[in-house]
């Protein structure tokens, strides 16, 4: 198993500083999430020789490995320009993964067009929208998975709160419908609420092709008779998630890790916290430390 810190409340470091805090605060890995000096977002990445090659020195000086990198493109916009623009972002971002000597990526199914040519939001609310997103995924896919087989990259996938897919169903169907050992699923813990309401059966129900977990916590936006979180003015689309410390939510975190302990896990387990800027040395390290205390309690 590899313990890894996304370090993107680390950010206002350099590159070559991120290897020195994350050994600092006891992480062997890094999940590199996007950045504007390497893989920014929705952009092309800001990746060429020197800055690869100060970055891995950087990271053999710490002895830090990078567990995987996590680009954000629109691959499932069914705006064809701005799929084709992903799709090649994608495709440099995974030349940069063979250059860094990194054998894994993650990433999200996605949240369909820009903001200014359709709303995110109609993503997860209009069955037409869905649907034109997904077939852009799939038109992507198609393009992507070849290149990730050939250079025996791996792809791991979450659904996330405004996706075109957005739960536990069908989002693990439609990893295993790829039907590639390269393309396997990822388990986000501040999204639980999202996928379900039970964190034992979903973790089982995606076991088969589960390689990846986010941990953070948050809390449950259903509950109270969907009045955890009062916004105003009533009737509002908002919706609010969460990456807090564990143990500030309401995740139930011994059936999570131990039902993970259960069907085996040993994949990339990322503390993903992004709640805390202003101690976020402290809540990464307390990540660290209790991460391992719960893998030491049921990984026996």
């Amino acid at each position: 198993m590899k313990i890894a810190l996304d370090p993107y409340m680390h950010r206002p470091l350099s590159l070559e500083e991120l290897p020195r805090l994350a050994a600092e605060l006891g992480y062997e890995w890094i999940e590199l999430s996007p950045r504007p000096d390497f893989l920014e977002w929705f952009k092309r990445p800001r990746v060429f020789p020197e800055r690869i090659a100060s970055f891995k020195k950087a990271l053999r000086d710490h002895k830090v490995g990078i567990a995987s990198l996590l680009p954000m493109y629109r691959w499932a916009s069914p705006n064809e320009d701005e799929r084709q623009a992903a799709v090649d972002h994608w495709k440099r971002a995974i030349q940069v993964a063979v250059e860094m000597e990194v054998d894994t990526m993650n990433s999200e199914f996605g949240r369909g067009p820009h903001p200014e040519r359709g709303s995110c939001f109609n993503c997860c609310t209009g069955n037409a929208a869905i649907e034109s997103c997904e077939v852009s995924w799939w038109r992507s896919m198609e393009e992507l998975v070849p290149l990730l087989e050939r250079e025996q990259i791996n792809l791991h996938i979450e659904p996330h709160p405004e996706d075109f897919v957005e739960t536990i169903q069908p989002a693990v169907d439609l990893i295993r419908s790829v039907n590639s050992p390269r393309v396997r699923f990822l388990y986000c813990s501040p999204h639980t609420f999202y996928f379900g309401d039970d964190t034992k059966a979903m973790i089982r129900e995606c076991a088969d092709v589960l390689a990846h977990v986010h941990v953070a916590d948050t809390f449950n936006h259903k509950a109270s008779s969907g009045l955890r979180y009062i916004v105003n003015p009533p009737g509002s689309t908002a919706r609010v998630h969460q990456h807090l410390d564990i143990g500030q939510g309401e995740v139930p975190w011994d059936d999570f890790f131990g039902t993970l302990a259960e069907v085996g896990f040993d994949g990339i387990m990322t503390a993903c916290v992004f709640a805390w800027e202003e101690r976020a040395e402290d809540s990464s390290l307390f990540m660290r430390q209790e991460m391992q205390r719960y893998v030491d309690k049921y990984w026996k």
